[in-house]
């Protein structure tokens, strides 16, 4: 099996070269490379460059998170693309082989895997993870959430029906989205596992799930999240993630974080709905409930991880 992987970035010099050193620990070494560079100034694109990456450019004006993607699976010669954020990196050697493997399916369309953050991120950001990323795989969601920072579609697929260039995010649920309206598969592959770095400031925060918001009262557009949502969102968020830390004993250590990046989610959110009727009750589950806190804690795998330098 082989494929071509898209990454879009823009200044990842820091980050970059660990996710290409676990490209090329793969199990499947027959990919293709395209790194979409939207004006990066420090050495992203000579990095891409010295692992043999095809390099697409768009101009920082052009740049929406479809339209880049529209241009590097344009460039692609392969019929199945990974697509990956440059800020992420494999943790198993199979990561491609398993993100890969339920297109042995004819109806498979699309595949994303499981995200992890790092011991840097904010505690909240770990329990998003664990919430939208589950420890067991679901090879025939019902839903169309999936996430581009680690997923894989058929590029014949594509061709039918590029990304949308018009939102602000979450082109990666537009598309699933319309996959399964022509009966489509979407298959979540929890082995096919990234580690994704955020560091974000508060109003950092605040801007990302503010425009994800506006792209998600596009995508839907009779949903709504008022302030009544805003009030019950954030205080059942923060309940649950003080539970979870009191339960691993890191209360005091991230105490703070909790407060403020709930708080930015949810204004953001707010934000982004006010320029939106009843979300699906699967879809209003999966973006801003919490976990259960009954949840199973992950369980490893029996697979050596990719030693990085």
């Amino acid at each position: 099996m082989n494929c071509s992987i898209v990454i879009r970035a823009y200044n990842e010099a820091i980050h970059l070269p660990r996710l290409l050193e676990g490209v090329r620990q793969q199990s499947i070494q027959d990919v293709e490379i395209i790194l979409v560079d939207s004006g990066s100034t420090d050495e992203t694109v000579a990095i891409a460059e010295s692992f043999g990456a095809k390099i697409v450019h768009i101009l920082p004006g052009e740049f929406t998170f479809g339209r880049s993607l529209n241009l590097g699976i344009q460039a692609a010669t392969k019929n199945l693309v990974v697509i990956v954020s440059a800020h992420v990196y494999p943790v198993y050697p199979d990561w491609l082989e398993k993100l890969l493997s339920p297109f042995t399916e004819s109806s498979v369309g699309l595949t994303y895997g499981k995200q992890r953050g790092t011991i840097e991120s904010k505690y909240s950001e770990h329990q998003i993870f664990a919430r939208w990323f589950p420890d067991v795989s679901d090879l025939n969601q019902s839903h169309p959430f999936c996430n581009n920072a680690n997923a894989a579609i058929r590029r014949s697929l594509w061709e039918k029906h590029p990304y949308d260039e018009s939102l602000t995010g979450l082109e990666d649920l537009a598309w699933g989205k319309w996959l399964q309206s022509q009966g489509g598969r979407i298959a979540y592959v929890a082995e096919a596992e990234i580690v994704h770095i955020h560091n974000e400031t508060p109003a950092g925060v605040q801007t990302r799930y503010r425009r994800e918001a506006m792209a998600f009262k596009q995508i839907y557009p009779e949903a709504h999240f008022n302030i009544y949502d805003f009030f019950r969102m954030a205080a059942s968020n923060i309940f649950h993630d003080l539970v979870y830390a009191i339960r691993e004993k890191a209360l005091v250590r991230h105490l703070g974080s909790i407060f403020w990046f709930r708080i930015n989610q949810f204004w953001g959110t707010y934000q982004g709905y006010r320029q939106s009727a009843e979300l699906t009750w699967t879809l209003r589950q999966t973006f801003y409930y919490p976990r259960s806190v009954d949840a199973v804690e992950s369980t490893s795998r029996d697979v050596k991880p990719i030693s990085y330098k």
